[in-house]
This record gives structure tokens, sequence and C-alpha cells, in this order.
């Protein structure tokens, strides 16, 4: 098997489950170390990140804080630093979601979302970053979200947070590029997590229907491509968006 990520350093945020989780095995599975980020210290996570680095022979490092707790931030950085490895790449997985009508949000939910979706990931990208550039290189994959593109209907706050992000990521793909640093976003669609499990069942037809592919997405659809944006294969790819939703058109969503 060919291993894109043989030898690769990655952290993740938001691994305890869902696609962070998943990003934790696939990039393992291609031969990479991970440091593994949660917010609550936990011994289901600590031995998920045990039978990982066992079966696939890599090292996985738990991290665990609050990433609205900017101290505690620093703290995990200065952790990271000391294992002395060069960092190769960062997936600002991490995130959380609201769905309320415009009228309806609150404002303190609002700055919530910014905190945790925007905030949060834009300090952590400020002090990792600084650690590739002494390397010369590494590839950032941020996870955005379609609602950041397409405006819908109950997620202003959520869309924006998100949208905040992407445009952070275009952003310093152009400032970073000439430390030899990468930075892309994936926008996934509506994939199956936990979090949609709370979902009325008519709510994921009508997603599901409005794809091409006439399927909702999994963790798995996510985490290659984040695989291949953290490859050498994505050596020439920096500054983009991708959608991961299945193929969705701004006519049938509205429909």
């Amino acid at each position: 098997m060919n291993k894109l990520l043989e030898n690769k350093n990655i952290i993740v945020t938001g691994t305890a489950r869902g696609m962070g989780k998943q990003m934790v095995e696939l990039f393992a599975q291609n031969g990479a170390n991970v440091f593994a980020h949660a917010r609550t210290e936990n011994d289901e996570h600590k031995l998920y990140c045990q039978e990982i680095s066992s079966l696939y022979g890599v090292r996985i490092f738990p991290i665990y804080f609050d990433l609205k707790d900017f101290s505690a931030v620093k703290d995990a950085v200065k952790m990271i630093r000391g294992v002395k490895l060069p960092i190769d790449g960062l997936v600002n997985n991490a995130g959380i979601t609201y769905n309320a009508l415009f009228q309806m949000t609150d404002i303190e939910e609002l700055r919530n979302q910014f905190e945790v979706n925007f905030f949060a990931p834009y300090l952590f990208t400020q002090y990792i970053s600084k650690l590739m550039i002494r390397n010369r290189k590494g590839s950032i994959v941020n996870i955005s979200s379609s609602a950041a593109l397409d405006g819908n209907s109950g997620k202003s706050a959520y869309g924006a947070s998100k949208a905040a992000l992407l445009t952070m990521t275009l952003c310093i793909s152009e400032e970073l590029a000439a430390a030899g640093i990468r930075a892309n976003v994936i926008c996934p669609g509506v994939i199956e997590t936990d979090m949609i499990a709370t979902m009325p069942e008519y709510v994921t037809d009508i997603q599901r229907e409005a794809t091409f592919l006439g399927k909702l997405g999994t963790t798995v659809d996510i985490a290659n491509t984040a695989v291949f944006l953290l490859s050498d294969y994505s050596s020439y790819i920096t500054g983009q968006v991708f959608r991961v939703d299945g193929g969705v058109t701004e006519y049938k969503k509205r429909q």
C-alpha cells in the first residue's frame, strides 16, 4: 500500500468523534504520526489513540484543551513543540454547529460560534504556522462548511463563522506561501455524523435527494480529501476551496 503521509507529523483538532476521529485513523493508516486533540481528557479517547498507534505502527499523541481557553492553547503548543518533531500538517477540524433563524439568534450564541469556529483556529494556526515556518514547509487544512458558501436559512451564525474561517484560509495561503506553507479549505455538505443523528428524518431525506449522487457523505469522504491535501500529491495546490457535498446545485437546494 502506498502510504501518502509516510513520516509526516500532523495535528488534528476535534478528534473525539466524527470526522476528526476518522482522520486520526486514516492519517495513521497512511503513515503519519498524529497529535490528536480533544476538549476533554477521557479514557475512551486515550484508548482509541493507543489502539490506532499499535495497529499502524505510528505515534499518536492525545492532547487535551478547550479551544476557547487561550492560555490552554498556548500550553498545548508548548507541549507539541516539546516533542521536537517537525510539524508537517494542521487540520482545524473542531467546531460547533447551531441552527436558528436570523431574528431568533442570540448574540451570546453568535459569539460562541465565532469563538470556537473562527477565533480559536485563527489563534491556533498563528502558533502552529510559526513551527512550520522554521522548517519551510507545511500544509494547513481548514474544515469550513457548505453553509459558508450557500447562505442557508437558519445558518446565519454558523455559516458566517465558517465563512470567516474560509476567508482567513485564502488570505494566509498567500501570506505563508513564501515559507513553503500551503493552506486549503474543505467545505463538507451533510455528513453522516453524530451531529445529524438529531435531525428529523425528513430533513436528511431532503438533503440526500438534493445531491447529484443521491446520498449523504461519510466521514471517510472528508478524511480522504484531507489526506490528499496534506500529501505531496497536492504540492502545487493552495488557496483552494474544495466542496465535498455529493454535488448540490443552488437550484436544487431551493426547491
